[in-house]
Parts: C-alpha cells; structure tokens; sequence
C-alpha cells in the first residue's frame, strides 16, 4: 500500500538572481512499512524534500499525496490535524522544553490532539515503558543524558501512535554506543509495529540498514539501492 507519493516536486526560494531551485522535479513513492533512508550531500535537497514529505513545507510545484489524499486541496487546520495524528518526528535537535519534565514533554502532541488528561497520561506512560524511560517521568528534560534525551524524543514521536515516522540525523549528536540503542529502537518500531521509517542521514552505516536507499544530488533523486 502506497502511503506517500510526490510527483515532480519543485521546491524554489527567492527570485530574480537570488531563485534557488533546491528541489528540481522530483517523483518519489513510499509504502506502508518501509524503511527509507534520503541520503546526499549538505546542500543536495534531502531535508527540504524531507520537509515536504512531512507536510511542514509546500511545493512551488507539483503534488504530494498522503494516504491517497492529495494535500493540496486541505486548508490549514485540518493540514496540522492530518500531520499532528499521522506523524512522528525525530530529529539531531532534541527540541524538547528543558523546564517540563519527561512526561509533559511526550504528552504534548496528545495535547495539541485534544486527547483527555487522564489518558493522555496512561499513553505517555505506555511509550516511555517502551523506551526504557519510565523511570524518568517526573525528571526535568534537562537533567536527562543525550541518549535519553533522543529516546524520549522518540516516545513524543510514538505517542499518537503514527503511520510513519520522519527522523531527520537522529544519532548525529550522540556518542556510537549510544547511536546503536537509538538505531535498534526505531528499526525495532519499523518492523514490528510496521510503522514506516524515514531517514536523512549523512551516516552510511545508518542508511544501509534501511530498506531503501534514496540519494539526492542538486535537487533530483539520482540514484536509488535496495
């Protein structure tokens, strides 16, 4: 089942001599349970592609189609809605609120949702369970290592039980025995949840383990590896 598909994405900043054309028609389809790694050099795309992908950016051109619905045609609110239920997001930066604890910082996005207190809660809970953290509940996120940190990521990402997660260099700021736990995590979510995985990554060792591999070259998919 086809989950998410772009055809000829174009994606331009600026005008007149200062146009950037940082995606250049780009067709990608991704299925429900793959594991998909967007690789390529800085500068080469992969993160605005990525951006669009997750609905955070538009397209100067072309379409994205997620779940067979063509995103284009939803207005903002129900956007947000669609993105907020669908998807997880990790990424190198923790973008956690160091004066919440662990807790109040999984249960926002059920916030955001409208989701009841008390079960908001129970579900936060189930997720840090699932990634060793429970424990640190009640523990301000600052206090937390930067491999916990990245795993409580992880459960915020988890909590709306999503279709598929976007994580974008989700070990680049973590030490190697570290970066194993957090790889092990999400392949473990991808093939036993079949939730699908999205990666941009500079890590080749990473990108190998995915399903797929994607590489973006000035702004066009160049080549793809199984």
């Amino acid at each position: 089942m086809e989950v998410l598909t772009v055809k000829n994405i174009v994606r331009t900043y600026g005008r007149g001599a200062a146009t950037f054309n940082a995606l250049k028609g780009v067709d990608l389809t991704i299925k429900q349970g793959e594991s998909v790694a967007i690789v390529g050099k800085s500068g080469s795309g992969k993160s605005t592609l990525m951006h669009i992908l997750a609905l955070l950016d538009q397209p100067t051109n072309g379409e994205v189609t997620l779940l067979g619905q063509a995103t284009q045609t939803i207005n903002k609110k129900a956007l947000n809605q669609l993105r907020n239920q669908t998807f997880g997001f990790v990424f190198q930066q923790f973008f956690l609120n160091p004066k919440d604890t662990v807790l109040e910082n999984v249960l926002l996005p059920l916030k955001i949702a409208g989701v009841p207190t008390k079960k908001r809660k129970k579900m936060a809970l189930t997720v840090l369970r699932a990634v060793e953290l429970e424990n640190k509940a009640d523990n301000l996120a600052n206090d937390l290592s930067g491999g916990q940190k990245q795993r409580v990521c992880i459960a915020r990402a988890l909590v709306n039980n999503p279709e598929i997660i976007f994580a974008d260099e989700p070990t680049g700021n973590l030490d190697s025995t570290t970066s194993e736990k957090v790889e092990q995590l999400l392949f473990q979510l991808n093939q036993t949840k079949k939730m699908t995985l999205i990666i941009v990554t500079h890590d080749p060792e990473l990108a190998a383990r995915c399903d797929r591999q994607i590489q973006i070259k000035d702004g066009l998919i160049v080549k793809e590896a199984v």
